[in-house]
């Protein structure tokens, strides 16, 4: 397996994407169309002068209804946008501030718990296990010390 092939070449070494042949051949037929087309427009505007307006009314019929639509779209965009605006504010806004005001009572909450709950739980145990502890280290197990 060549390890170099995996590696990415420095940008000296790389080929360039699209050779240099291929850009101009392209810019070149490019021209060359776009010189036809002019030309083949002069030749019918000259030659075809009613039917060439004919088929330019009709363009200009359908770009005007194309404005038309476009117009619509972009009014019912503007109607969901002010839909989305709206609840976002009046719908979503008052749940975020009820969650964070949960979130705040579960904080008190736990925090009262651990105070008044969890900290004596554990002192007392605490207290407790050590006394065993100590007992145990003065007069040994009791456990162990039961005839069997």
């Amino acid at each position: 397996m060549d390890t170099n092939a995996e590696l990415p070449q420095p940008v000296e070494e790389r080929e360039q994407a699209v050779p240099t042949a291929y850009v101009v051949i392209g810019v070149l037929v490019l021209a060359i169309v776009a010189v036809g087309t002019m030309v083949l427009i002069l030749f019918l505007a000259s030659n075809y002068a009613p039917e060439l307006e004919a088929i330019r009314d009709v363009f200009i019929i359908a770009l005007a209804f194309e404005s038309c639509i476009f117009g619509i779209v972009l009014v019912l965009m503007l109607i969901m946008l002010i839909r989305l605006v709206n609840t976002v504010e009046f719908e979503i806004k008052p749940i975020l501030e009820q969650t964070n005001e949960t979130v705040n009572t579960v904080r008190g909450t736990s925090t009262f718990v651990s105070r008044n709950v969890v900290r004596p739980v554990v002192k007392t145990t605490s207290f407790i296990v050590g006394f065993r502890r100590g007992v145990a280290a003065l007069f040994g197990n009791p456990r162990k010390n039961l005839p069997d």
